[in-house]
């Protein structure tokens, strides 16, 4: 026989004296019950006594002689959602962040923010109750927003230096950068000297926004990005981020890869005069008429994956390449934009009113006051323009080296599509500039970990997108519990299902 200490439902914990027979364990006497731990020692010496020998004492709910049933529920007793934490996000964008660096910069909540924003993007009300519930500290949204204002104030050229050197030492040279602007608008009504009315990539044309100016290197891994007034003109901003960057790190002069929005005269000549290289993607219907005339001319009988170099008048090359693929496409969006504009003109609902050069309208074309038709020699001469895209530049590369790297400035795209989706940077409901820039580097730094991961799984051929990569982390646990004999504090990470084990496989082996 052996004396059990027995914790119960209620919180108390009875002392049994235990009888096995025959390899059945049965309670033979209930010494008693209690919570308090002075009168719980009492009643275990009594039964101490009445068994006339220590030598039969077992450990406390960890005796190797309790059945395995036993050991189980008693412990599972013991067991309070308290006990269990979420550690999936530490472990996996947590190590990233102090594998690229960025635990050099000693902010104490900047680490958990960044973690917050790319396992659980939301507000900072919630990164409070996510600090709270999962990581187990307790803190205060004042404290999240004086940790946005010390870390502009103190941390965020540290940062930036850090995710510029991560960038560098993946890619090697930095020989090419590709450059693009987008539009965050903010949930408020009024404009100030940084929240500006302007045209919204979101379609928020209503609220207030800024201007953000990234700039990537091959495959979309982050350089560094600038911030503008919300009604910039976004074909201004490219030098200005360009030598910003570059006396920054000393990164030379890549060549710059750009779309059609960067396309201007004044643009070009900027570039030209601070010594850069460029491919900008061209409105080839917007040159001088003899111009358009010799590419319709030159391209009349195009071939699939044709190629055409034209010279400009300012010594750039302009490249038009010809796809069946975007010739199919171009066709099918005019159709379907006719249609439109038809079925409103024969239900009357299409007046002299609704009339402008916007999209599918410029095909349209008034008679007398107030009748409306479709000018059909315009829809004519439009289909002659199907499959054709048009690049300028200033390089000595290739016709089809030119198409290439234009061709990978989609990187850039997908950087805004993650920033604005996986990792939710909008809207933003900051009205501090300081605030408005911290909430922005915490978002450059998430891209940066966020590229970091898709790299480590590519390298290592797991096809796992990050964004599934960050769904697992959510219920990756562990649980702490104090060993009965020696009191030490133990922790235990739960046992992961195979894709938690291959992503963490990942993260480890690098």
């Amino acid at each position: 026989m052996f004396v059990r200490k027995k914790k119960n439902a209620s919180g108390t914990v009875s002392i049994q004296i235990i009888d096995k027979s025959s390899g059945v364990y049965r309670v033979m006497e209930t010494v008693g019950s209690s919570k308090d731990p002075n009168t719980i020692e009492r009643l275990a010496q009594k039964a101490r006594a009445t068994l006339h020998t220590s030598e039969e004492i077992q450990p406390p709910l960890f005796s190797t002689i309790l059945p395995d049933d036993a050991v189980v529920e008693n412990f599972l007793d013991s067991v309070s959602s308290a006990h269990i934490r979420t550690i999936g996000p530490e472990l996996i964008f947590g190590t990233l962040f102090d594998r690229i660096g960025f635990n050099a910069v000693h902010q104490h909540l900047f680490r958990h923010l960044v973690v917050a924003r790319l396992a659980y993007p939301a507000s900072k009300l919630k990164t409070v109750d996510y600090l709270y519930r999962y990581r187990g500290i307790q803190t205060h949204e004042d404290a999240i927003y004086r940790a946005l204002d010390t870390l502009n104030e103190k941390h965020k050229a540290e940062v930036e230096r850090i995710a510029f050197a991560h960038t560098q030492k993946t890619l090697g040279i930095i020989a090419v950068v590709f450059y693009d602007m987008t539009t965050l608008y903010f949930e408020a009504e009024d404009e100030d000297d940084l929240r500006k009315m302007g045209w919204s990539k979101d379609g928020k044309n209503e609220c207030p926004q800024i201007m953000i100016g990234l700039l990537v290197g091959e495959g979309g891994y982050p350089i560094g990005y600038d911030m503008f007034e919300g009604n910039t003109f976004e074909g201004h901003t490219l030098v200005k981020t360009l030598e910003k960057i570059g006396q920054k790190y000393g990164m030379g002069k890549p060549v710059a890869i750009a779309d059609a929005a960067m396309l201007s005269k004044k643009n070009l000549a900027d570039l030209a005069l601070h010594n850069y290289q460029y491919v900008v993607g061209a409105r080839i219907r917007n040159e001088p008429d003899e111009v358009k005339r010799l590419i319709l001319d030159k391209t009349k009988d195009k071939e699939n994956g044709a190629i055409f170099e034209f010279a400009r008048k300012d010594g750039t090359r302009l490249i038009v390449s010809h796809s069946e693929k975007r010739a199919r496409h171009d066709a099918y969006r005019r159709d379907k934009g006719l249609k439109k504009l038809r079925t409103a003109i024969q239900s009357g609902r299409l007046t002299k009113e609704h009339l402008n050069n916007r999209g599918y309208n410029r095909f349209l074309a008034m008679e007398g006051e107030v009748a409306v038709s479709v000018h059909e020699e315009r829809v004519a001469d439009d289909t002659r323009w199907d499959g054709l895209k048009g690049y300028v530049t200033n390089t000595l590369l290739s016709p089809s080296s030119v198409i290439e790297q234009y061709g990978h400035l989609w990187q850039i795209e997908k950087a805004f599509r993650v920033s604005k989706t996986d990792l939710r940077v909008r809207p933003i409901f900051h009205r501090l500039r300081r605030r408005i820039e911290a909430h922005l580097c915490i978002a450059f730094v998430a891209y940066a970990i966020w590229k970091e991961l898709e790299r480590l799984l590519k390298t290592h051929g797991v096809p796992m997108s990050p964004t599934r990569a960050a769904e697992l982390t959510h219920t990756m646990y562990e649980i702490e519990y104090t060993l009965p004999q020696s009191k030490k504090l133990k922790r235990k990470t739960l046992a992961m299902d195979g894709e938690q084990q291959t992503l963490y496989g990942v993260i480890q082996d690098d």
